[in-house]
C-alpha cells in the first residue's frame, strides 16, 4: 500500500470514527488502540459480554465448517 493510499484510508477512518454513535464500538476501537500501544492488559477482558459471546460463536462456526467465502457473502447480500 502506497503512502498516498494509506493517508486516504486514515482520513476515511478518522471521519468514520468521528461519526460513530455506538458506545460499544467506540470502546472496542479504543481497546484495539490501547492494545497496539501496549497499554492494555487483556483486550478480551475489555470486551462486552455480548462481544465475547459473538466471537466465541464465530470460532465455533469456523471449527464446525459453517463458513462461506467473502465472495458468496457479498453476492448473497447484493442479491438479498
Amino acid at each position: 500500500m502506497g503512502t498516498s493510499e494509506l493517508n486516504t484510508i486514515k482520513k476515511e477512518l478518522v471521519s468514520w470514527i468521528e461519526s460513530l454513535k455506538d458506545d460499544t464500538l467506540v470502546g472496542l476501537l479504543n481497546s484495539v488502540k490501547l492494545s497496539s500501544e501496549g497499554k492494555s492488559g487483556d483486550w478480551w477482558e475489555e470486551l462486552s459480554e455480548s462481544d465475547r459471546v459473538n466471537i466465541l460463536a464465530g470460532i465455533r462456526d469456523f471449527e464446525q465448517g459453517r463458513t462461506m467465502s467473502s465472495k458468496d457473502f457479498w453476492n448473497g447480500l447484493a442479491n438479498g
